[in-house]
């Protein structure tokens, strides 16, 4: 998924025990011939599963890929990014057009495309996402942090049925791709935001017949805390190269479980198609291939970042008028060296070693490797060393100064704060332990409790009742998609999030890179720019980042048309594959 998201889980691989250091031992890798589709047949379900029931049906509103899972199968974009090339392809538009100046680009809409409900999709509906949702400053929505630069929004406007033209106040080097935006029905939505009720359109309560989309499948029915039903989208506009309407496969079921570990058992006992192999799982999973009908596919590191993080915010409860955070925690929080020392005290090598039987990576940089060009190796790293974090808290006042095992600051107020991360990540639960634990031993009370992930988001970008979150966001190749986790003013600016003036001279300078980033068009000092953002990460450490495991994938071998990469997934040609007889 494009989307920043989100608040899950994403981590990445080193290998470990078979000599190898970029790959695990006997694990299928996607065929490097070019990929060719086939004619598929029709019917079938796809049966996969989610530890969470998704927040609402609404991709506008979405922050957390337990909602984005189910919206990216009923909604487009103008533009697609290939899943095997990365490259940016037409969509619902079929063409386009740029003035010489980068400034104003003209969308050439296709005119075969429905909304699910049988209406013709035109230009009005990318005025209307743009205008009134993206840019209506009564909706809560992340797209406005990546399509404003330097507080400047971009003009849309219909010039026909069939195209749409936007005039950029500046130059976008990643136009094409952000283009990937979903594009909601202004026919189904307008009354909604004229009345100021869109906020909570397309709730969890909503009929499965009122969510409409142009993509490939629509909602057909939702049981909280059971399962998630998406059937094809009868009017879906894409073809085969026999002029077959796609998609081939008839329904979707998305069964909701309560963690990794059930997630597992469902794949193991034949359940479910697909399944993202945890480090753990593989010498469980690996000799049942063949007598199973499954393979394991190794697709290269993962996308996205996993991190620890503190609570920065310096705002104040509009209704309780207390601070969001108590003032001696954040004076702790806000204190870098309190984070370098908490940096030293992440055993990531334990980690990799112990929770993902050796498939990850130490993760350093605000980039996966699997980012390709824009990915900086050169950072700032922070070895385990205890000694090291003890004399760094020392340095900055920390110390016991009453011997009872537990440290104070210079005010004598003891360390101690809650730790929270999401409790259907297993993984992340025990990763949360081990750091809870050397937290302990520099001296740190840590209260570490396990939420359900939809309440851990609401904690953080809603009530921001925390001290300090273990969560991740998903990845991407491009740099400016997290804009709204990089700048002050974004809202997944999860350290103090909505900021009206930057609080640090480092995020204003992140600020200025990201304004500077998106105006590039020399992809060369473009990657200087982002390689001096990243950098900054690193050394000021908004995010304490941790490990990132090995994407490897268990799929039934019953697809046809199936290409698993490490950008798309399993996936990510899904209107395309088909069951095998």
């Amino acid at each position: 998924m494009k989307k920043i998201i989100s608040l899950i889980a994403v981590i990445l691989l080193l290998a470990s025990g078979c000599g190898q250091k970029d790959k695990p031992c006997d694990i299928e890798a996607p065929q490097s011939a070019t990929y060719v589709e086939t004619i598929g047949r029709y019917g079938g379900q796809i049966t996969l599963s989610t530890t969470s029931d998704p927040k609402s049906f609404n991709p506008i509103l979405a922050k957390e890929t337990s909602t984005t899972v189910i919206t990216g199968l009923i909604f487009e974009g103008l533009t697609r990014t290939n899943g095997i090339t990365t490259e940016v392809e037409p969509n619902l538009a079929k063409s386009w057009e740029v003035s010489a100046d980068g400034l104003v680009w003209t969308f050439y809409l296709r005119d075969d495309v429905l909304w699910s409900d049988g209406t013709p999709f035109t230009a009005d509906d990318v005025v209307f996402t743009f205008k009134d949702l993206i840019y209506n400053p009564e909706v809560p929505n992340s797209a406005k942090d990546i399509f404003t630069i330097e507080g400047k929004e971009f003009e849309v406007e219909k010039v026909d049925n069939c195209t749409v033209r936007f005039k950029l106040p500046i130059r976008f080097a990643p136009f094409l791709r952000s283009m990937s935006q979903e594009i909601l029905p202004c026919h189904i939505l307008k009354e909604s935001v004229k009345a100021g009720r869109f906020n909570s359109t397309w709730g969890l309560d909503a009929a499965p017949e009122s969510v409409i989309g142009t993509g490939a499948y629509k909602l057909k029915e939702y049981l909280p805390g059971q399962h998630v039903l998406m059937v094809k989208n009868p009017h879906y506009w894409k073809k085969d190269k026999s002029d077959n309407r796609l998609p081939y496969i008839e329904k979707m079921l998305y069964l909701i479980v309560q963690s990794q570990d059930t997630a597992f058992l469902k794949f193991t006992e034949g359940q479910t198609d697909y399944y993202s192999l945890r480090g753990s799982d593989y010498p469980m999973l690996k000799p049942k291939e063949a007598q199973e009908n499954f393979t394991i596919y190794e697709t290269g590191p993962a996308f996205g970042t996993s991190f620890l993080v503190f609570n920065q915010n310096r705002d104040r409860n509009p209704k309780t008028k207390k601070p969001y955070v108590e003032p001696k925690k954040l004076k702790w929080f806000t204190n870098l060296d309190f984070r370098r020392a908490v940096a030293h005290a992440i055993d990531k090598e334990s980690i990799i070693k112990i929770l993902m039987n050796g498939l990850g990576y130490p993760q350093h940089s605000a980039m996966s490797p699997s980012s390709g060009f824009f990915y900086n190796p050169n950072v700032k790293e922070y070895e385990y060393d205890l000694s090291k974090a003890k004399a760094v808290l020392q340095e900055a006042g920390f110390g016991d100064r009453d011997n009872d095992g537990f440290i104070e600051d210079e005010e004598g107020n003891p360390v101690e704060f809650n730790l929270f991360t999401n409790a259907d990540n297993t993984v992340r639960v025990k990763i949360a332990e081990i750091i809870r634990k050397d937290l302990q031993g520099l001296g740190m009370k840590v209260h570490f409790t396990p939420l359900e992930f939809n309440n851990l988001v609401t904690k953080l970008d809603s009530t921001y009742d925390w001290d300090a979150i273990i969560i991740g966001l998903t990845g991407g190749i491009e740099p400016h998609f997290g804009n709204n986790v990089w700048q002050s003013s974004g809202h997944l600016h999860m350290w103090f999030p909505k900021q009206k003036q930057p609080a640090t001279d480092w995020e204003a300078r992140i600020d200025e890179l990201f304004n500077l980033g998106v105006q590039e068009l020399d992809q060369a000092k473009r990657k200087e720019i982002y390689d001096e953002w990243q950098f900054l990460v690193s050394e000021k450490l908004p995010f304490i980042y941790t490990v990132l495991p090995a994407s490897i994938l268990a799929v039934r071998n019953k697809f046809g048309n199936l290409y698993p990469t490490s950008y798309g997934g399993a996936f990510h040609n899904l209107e395309y594959i088909y069951i095998k007889e």
